[in-house]
C-alpha cells in the first residue's frame, strides 16, 4: 500500500490545471468557464458553496471508455459506480446512455429504479449486504450479485431459495494484488475485508454451482481505486483467468468475469489512466476465455466533471509567515483532503493578468477543526475577501460524501449540459438541518 503523498516537484499552476482539463476555459471577461458556462453567473445566481457538474463532460469520457473497450475488440458492459456521485440527475444521465449501475447498498438501488435503470443491468457488490437488501435485488431480479463471503453465498441460497427465486451470483475474489494506492482505498490484499481469499475460491465456486438459489456466473475482483497503471490490473486478471481456467478444467460452467473499476485521474501532474490501456489489460489477461466482461467505473468518468464553487470569507495575514484564506466551503462539504489528504487543483474563477504574482497560501474553511485545509503553501495570485475560487475535480467522492457537520446547510447542486445550467438540488435550508429531529415528550412536560 502507498504511503500517504510527498511531493517533491512543483505544484501546477492554474494555466497548467486548465491545460489538462478541456472542458473548463478561462475567459477574459467572463472568468473561468465550463462547458461554455460562467461559473461566476452560476455562483452570482445561487451563491456559494456550490457544487457545478458538467454533464457533457460525463458523456464524453463514459463514450471513451466505451469506444476504448470495443476498439480493442472486447464486448464489455459498463456499470458506472453510483457510489462516486449518486445524484439522481446523474443516474438519469447514465441509464439515457444506456449504462449500467454497480451497488452497494439498498439505497443506493432504490435510486436506480427511480432512474429508472433496468434491474437486468445492475450489479450489486459490497462486503455486508443485509437480508432487507438481498431481499429487494433478488424480488427485483438484478443482474448480478458479487459475493463476498462462504456466508454471504450460504444467506443468499437461503434467501433465493424462500423467495422461490434465482440470484445470479459472481464470487469477488481477493487477489492478494498491491495497486500501491492510498491505504483506504486499497480492496486487493489479503488484508482487506474484501472478498474471497484467492485460495479458498476455487472450492466456493465449485459449492455455489450446486446451491439451490443460486446460478454461479463466474468471478468478479476489485483491487482499488485511483490506480494509475496498468500492471496491477495485469496481475489481478492473471489470476482470476488461472481461476476460471481451473473451474473449468473441474467441469464447472464460467460465463462471466467482472473486472471491477478502479481507473484514476489526474488531480495534480500525475498522468491519468488510460481507458484503452486498460482495455489492453482485459484483453491481454482475459480475452481468450469467451466470458462476458464487466467494468465498474465510478471515479474516472466523473471525478473530473465537477468543481465546488467558493468564496473567500476572510484573508488572514497579519503576524502569519503564510496567510491563511478562509473560504465558506469546509471539510463537511469535500471531505477528501482531510480524511485522504487528498490534493486538489484551486483556480481563481476571476480572470488574473498573466505574469501576476503569486505566493505561497494555506487554503482552508471555517470548521472547528484543523483538518478542514483545502491546501497548504499553495502558490497563488491574492485572494482578497469575496474573490471566488473553485476546487478542482470534485465530481467524484465530493457531494456525495458531505455532511451537516457544524450545522452546515448542504450546498446546492448545479448540472451543466449543452451550454445551459440547471439546479438539482436547492441550498438546504437552515431549518431543514432540524425538520426530523424530536425533542422527548417528558422534556417539553418538565420545561
Amino acid at each position: 500500500m502507498a504511503d500517504l503523498p510527498v511531493y517533491t516537484d512543483p505544484d501546477p499552476t492554474g494555466a497548467e490545471l486548465l491545460a489538462t482539463h478541456p472542458h473548463l476555459r478561462m475567459d477574459a471577461t467572463c472568468g473561468l468557464m465550463l462547458e461554455g458556462v460562467a461559473l461566476n453567473a452560476i455562483a452570482d445566481a445561487v451563491g456559494t458553496p456550490c457544487w457545478v457538474l458538467g454533464g457533457g463532460t460525463l458523456k464524453r469520457r463514459l463514450a471513451r471508455m466505451r469506444a476504448a473497450m470495443r476498439d480493442a475488440g472486447l464486448d464489455v458492459g459498463i456499470h458506472y459506480a453510483v457510489k462516486a456521485n449518486d445524484h439522481l440527475a446523474v443516474l438519469d444521465l447514465i441509464g439515457r446512455e444506456g449504462y449500467g449501475a454497480d451497488i452497494v447498498s439498498g439505497g443506493e438501488l432504490a435510486r436506480t429504479q427511480k432512474a429508472a435503470i433496468a434491474p437486468a443491468r445492475i450489479v450489486f457488490s459490497g462486503v455486508g449486504k443485509t437480508d432487507a437488501e438481498l431481499e429487494q435485488a433478488i424480488g427485483l431480479g438484478i443482474g448480478q450479485i458479487n459475493v463476498e463471503s462462504a456466508e454471504e453465498l450460504a444467506i443468499i441460497s437461503a434467501i433465493a431459495t424462500r423467495m422461490g427465486r434465482t440470484a445470479r451470483v459472481t464470487l469477488r475474489v481477493n487477489p492478494d494484488v498491491d495497486a500501491k494506492t492510498h491505504a483506504k482505498i486499497t480492496t486487493g490484499l489479503a488484508a482487506n475485508k474484501f472478498g474471497i481469499p484467492f485460495d479458498n475460491a476455487l472450492g466456493l465456486y465449485a459449492r455455489a454451482s450446486s446451491l439451490p438459489g443460486v446460478q454461479a456466473l463466474g468471478f468478479s475482483t476489485h483491487i482499488g481505486s485511483q490506480i494509475l497503471t496498468t500492471g496491477p490490473y495485469r496481475a489481478a486478471y492473471a489470476r482470476v483467468a488461472e481461476l476460471v481456467r481451473a473451474a473449468r478444467q473441474a467441469g464447472l460452467d464460467v460465463s462471466t468475469v467482472d473486472c471491477g473499476g478502479g481507473l484514476g485521474i489526474s488531480y495534480r501532474t500525475e498522468p491519468e489512466g488510460q481507458p484503452e490501456a486498460l482495455a489492453g489489460a482485459i484483453k491481454a489477461e482475459l480475452g481468450d476465455l469467451g466470458v462476458r466482461l464487466a467494468i465498474e467505473p465510478g471515479r474516472w468518468p466523473i471525478g473530473p466533471a465537477g468543481v465546488l464553487l467558493s468564496s473567500v470569507i476572510l484573508r488572514k495575514e497579519a503576524g502569519m509567515d503564510v496567510p491563511f484564506v478562509i473560504t465558506d466551503a469546509a471539510m463537511n462539504d469535500l471531505a477528501r483532503p482531510s480524511m485522504y489528504d487528498a490534493w486538489h487543483g484551486i483556480v481563481p474563477l476571476a480572470p488574473h493578468a498573466p505574469g501576476q504574482a503569486v505566493a505561497a497560501t494555506h487554503v482552508v474553511g471555517p470548521v472547528c477543526e484543523s483538518g478542514d485545509t483545502f491546501a497548504r503553501d499553495r502558490l497563488l495570485p491574492p485572494l482578497a475577501r469575496g474573490e471566488r475560487i473553485a476546487i478542482l475535480d470534485t465530481g467524484a467522492y465530493g457531494s456525495v460524501m458531505s455532511s451537516t457537520y457544524n450545522s452546515r446547510p448542504l450546498a446546492a447542486e448545479v448540472l451543466v449540459e449543452d451550454g445551459t445550467w440547471q439546479v438539482i438540488r436547492p441550498r438546504q435550508a437552515v431549518k431543514e438541518l432540524w425538520q426530523d429531529e424530536i425533542i422527548p415528550t417528558h422534556a417539553t412536560e418538565q420545561a
